[in-house]
């Protein structure tokens, strides 16, 4: 999934919104910013959320002037790691980084031992090739837009070879607001009520594939609590079981929550 955020130059971050969704997004986070009166692109990284926030946070309310992005990762590809937080250099030049929300096509998913993930692929190997020809042209900008699918990029740069320093791709799939762009809704506290109705209260797995009552790992059921086969359900006056937050009074189980989330109360 991920959050992707992008600042334009004297927009300000919403703390909050980061803080929710690097919860919903838990696998790692990093930053960028154009520090516009010393021509140079400060980039932060690191797996531990509140540290990173504050990091950007400061470095932001330092240089307003330039255009901005934060990244919470939440993995599908590659392992977890710090080598893996967004943003990445492209082509290993510190004057230009990007980073990415969504899969990106097959050409750039890693192989068989290979511990990158599907951005930092195309970062280091595919993208630096200028596959399709300068993103400054009609041509290139919607090459590149068409071979990211439903997928968004942010790319900052320094670099005099490009016209501008900041450049978003799949604008539309994102979602302006208050003057910042979020690549999806996991930054608002209504997405993160709903998250909390996938994460499996018995194995502590936030289960994105899960259609029905069953958890697709470990087989508990989010009605009565019960290992599938072996669960209670013999009522059709069952409630749902999507929504946990409506769960049965009494409790069975406590576990630990996952990924910073709280328990559903």
């Amino acid at each position: 999934m991920c959050l992707l955020s992008y600042f334009p130059p004297e927009a300000t971050p919403d703390p909050g919104a980061l803080r929710l969704g690097a919860a919903v997004n838990p696998h790692g986070h990093g930053f960028a910013v154009i520090a516009a009166p010393e021509h140079r692109i400060i980039v932060g990284h690191g797996m531990h959320a509140e540290k990173v926030i504050d990091r950007f946070l400061a470095v932001r309310d330092r240089y307003p002037a330039g255009a901005a992005l934060f990244h919470s990762r939440y993995a599908t590809q590659g392992v977890h790691g710090i080598d893996n937080c967004h943003p990445f250099r492209l082509g290993g030049d510190a004057r230009t980084v990007l980073a990415h929300n969504g899969t990106l096509p097959k050409r750039v998913r890693p192989r068989a031992y290979d511990r990158r993930s599907d951005t930092r692929i195309a970062a280091e190997d595919y993208l630096p090739t200028m596959p399709f020809g300068s993103i400054d042209t009609h041509r290139g900008a919607r090459g590149l837009e068409t071979w990211l699918g439903p997928s968004k990029l942010v790319l900052l740069t320094i670099d005099p070879a490009y016209q501008q320093s900041a450049y978003l791709f799949g604008e539309r799939a994102g979602v302006w607001d208050d003057g910042i762009w979020y690549s999806n809704t996991t930054y608002q506290a209504v997405a993160r009520r709903r998250m909390r109705r996938l994460v499996c209260r018995c194995c502590a797995r936030l289960d994105l594939d899960r259609v029905g009552r069953y958890c697709t790992r470990c087989g508990w059921c989010f009605a009565c609590e019960g290992i599938f086969p072996h669960c209670d359900c013999t009522s059709p006056a069952t409630p749902d079981p999507v929504d946990i937050d409506h769960e049965p009074a009494q409790v069975r189980f406590s576990h630990a929550p996952m990924n910073g989330l709280p328990p559903a109360s």
